[in-house]
């Protein structure tokens, strides 16, 4: 028997239970006020917060290291947000997701120069190998997900999928770097 319960279509018009496309409410229907400056930069900074999965403190403090360094902040900023461990594993191909890759990390499945490190920030040098631990039982899960993504990593980074091994050839580029984030507005968010 059918309760037309949420997600359930009701055969009669103007159903109760029907899911809308609009907010509950007597204001629901009308148009949302648009962004202003302040809240596109709020937006661009909070994505890329959750697109590595660091927390505010975190990423601040993230910010105001590239903030220090030569260059233009943004793609400072960029640069050492890719050179995290678990951004590696995750362009590397070994994981699904960041989220899978920061997993795989903490949970000790591997390692770098030959030493399990188990720390997701870890910012990798040129020349570190990073390789899936032998012994770990995660290795068929890994061998699925390099082969969906067919050995395609960023050109700075060199990977041998036979082995699971991956080596930093050189730093991220801003050009390399593809992700969905315009770096200037979220240096004009914390510059304000």
């Amino acid at each position: 028997m059918k309760l037309f319960l949420k997600g359930d279509k009701c055969h009669t018009p103007k159903c109760p239970l029907e899911k809308r496309n609009y907010p509950p409410g007597m204001h629901g229907q009308t148009r949302p006020p648009k962004l202003k400056d302040y809240g596109l930069r709020f937006r661009e900074k909070q994505k890329a917060k959750r697109m590595y999965w660091l927390t505010e403190t975190q990423f601040k403090r993230y910010f105001e290291m590239a903030s220090k360094m030569k260059g233009r902040a943004g793609e400072n900023l960029l640069m050492l947000l890719e050179r995290r461990l678990d951004a590696v594993v995750y362009r590397l191909g070994f994981a699904a997701s960041r989220k899978q890759a920061r997993q795989l990390v903490t949970h000790g499945h591997i390692l770098v120069n030959g030493k399990v490190v188990d720390i997701p920030s870890y910012q990798v040098e040129v020349g570190d190998i990073i390789k899936v631990k032998p012994d770990s039982p995660v290795v068929p899960l890994v061998k699925e997900e390099v082969a969906k993504k067919g050995g395609r990593c960023p050109e700075w980074l060199k990977l041998d999928e036979e082995k699971l091994e991956g080596q930093v050839v050189g730093l991220p580029v801003p050009g390399e770097i593809e992700v969905p984030l315009n770096e200037q507005l979220i240096v004009e968010f914390y510059s304000r």
